[in-house]
């Protein structure tokens, strides 16, 4: 399996940034040297992720995010 990450990644299956085999392989993410569990989705090269916020939905029923900035570091969990 290949260890580079792809600059952007989104765990909804919607999304034209979803990669099941990658989310397979147990990803986690730090901002600014914090690890987030609730990750939705990251951009490297811009600098941010999307969090949901607690089980907050939106009119479509998808989970209600925010935007944080910051360094992003992706990392597996082994």
């Amino acid at each position: 399996m290949t260890t580079q990450f792809p600059d952007r990644l989104s765990v909804n299956p919607r999304s034209p940034h979803y990669d099941a085999a990658l989310l397979e392989r147990n990803i986690g993410i730090r901002l600014s040297g914090v690890e987030y569990t609730n990750v939705e989705e990251y951009c490297i090269s811009e600098g941010w992720i999307r969090v949901a916020l607690g089980k907050t939905l939106d009119r479509r029923g998808q989970p209600l995010t925010i935007q944080r900035k910051g360094t992003v570091e992706p990392f597996f969990k082994e």
